[in-house]
């Protein structure tokens, strides 16, 4: 999911710009007439990779699980699209990657192919590809060099020093443009800082599309830091880090950030450490310096790993003061 774009109260259109498959961060579709999710394209590993290798097409991997989790059909549909190939020449490819690859080649177009494959799993909500044309993801490293593709980037053991698409120009949906523009509620995370975070934002015209928006605008801070993406980095500097790539905090794109401050039990805490992950700092004033306002709760869900607790998050956004102009 960057996050959702869309509509909260059931009045209301909500967008998010969507990293990976975090759609399930408004949960509550009961309250929410519209949602859009518009979702990164820059995966290359796994299935993804081999298709966007043996067909020049954009990924589907994450487009498929942001389908699937707005998907009215939560059974055997949605399933059938998770399914993944054990053996044999499809291996590794999921049956819903498979589909939209082919949807993809009837249609010729892979975001006709993304809405026709939404109407047959009765999507809830619209899933827009941040851009239709076929881009590369590029990091400049803290040791110089430039890495190119997703996968080196996170495979790095040199920290992201700036990220870039490839090509530069790539433009966004129409249709991404215009949810962004009539959406009451706008949310960006959670999910990896730099390749699905900000990610969405370097498609040229979303982060301009954002500041102008009269939406509620809202970052959804992630619980822990993350390996190759954002180690010893606070919860401001997560901020700071989107802001350096979207022009800077002259062109304000969030209004509030939610952000853990629930404790998180020893025993988690030490799985993560092997890791080097450690819980992000809440610097509370630090992000109301950015023009940002903090909004504390605990967010969290444990398990056998860590997860947002997304009721507790729909009710936390559903419940901010909306933004006029």
């Amino acid at each position: 999911m960057p996050a959702p774009i869309g509509s909260r109260r059931a009045t209301d259109r909500v967008g998010a710009s969507a990293p990976r498959n975090n759609i399930p961060a408004t949960p509550h579709a009961h309250v929410i007439r519209d949602l859009a999710g518009i979702v990164t394209v820059t995966d290359d590993g796994g299935s993804s990779g081999r298709l966007r290798e043996n067909f020049n097409m954009l990924p589907p991997g994450d487009v498929r699980n942001c389908m699937v989790a707005v998907s009215e059909d939560e059974h055997l549909l949605a399933r059938l699209f998770q399914y993944r190939f054990r053996q044999g020449d499809l291996e590794g490819h999921s049956f819903g990657n498979l589909f939209l690859a082919a949807m993809a080649d009837i249609t010729g177009d892979f975001a006709q192919a993304v809405q026709t494959s939404s109407q047959i799993l009765a999507a809830r909500g619209r899933i827009y590809p941040a851009t239709n044309t076929n881009v590369t993801l590029a990091a400049q490293m803290d040791n110089g060099t430039i890495v190119r593709g997703e996968t080196s980037i996170t495979a790095s053991q040199h920290r992201i020093i700036e990220l870039m698409l490839e090509p530069s120009e790539a433009l966004p949906l129409p249709e991404a443009l215009d949810a962004i523009a009539h959406a009451d509620l706008i949310t960006l995370g959670p999910g990896s800082l730099y390749t699905s975070l900000i990610t969405n934002m370097l498609v040229k015209g979303i982060a301009e599309a954002i500041a102008c928006s009269p939406a509620t605008r809202v970052y959804v801070g992630n619980l822990m830091t993350q390996a190759n993406e954002s180690l010893g980095l606070s919860a401001s500097q997560h901020i700071e880090r989107i802001l350096q790539h979207c022009g800077g905090e002259s062109r304000p794109i969030f209004d509030y950030a939610l952000i853990n401050t629930a404790p998180i039990s020893p025993e988690l805490l030490t799985q993560y450490a092997l890791g080097g992950q450690s819980p992000i700092e809440a610097d509370l004033d630090r992000i109301r310096s950015l023009g940002v306002e903090p909004v504390t709760g605990s967010f969290v869900h444990e398990g056998d790993l860590l997860r947002h607790d997304y009721d507790r998050l729909a009710e936390a956004l559903l419940s901010l003061p909306r933004r006029h102009g």
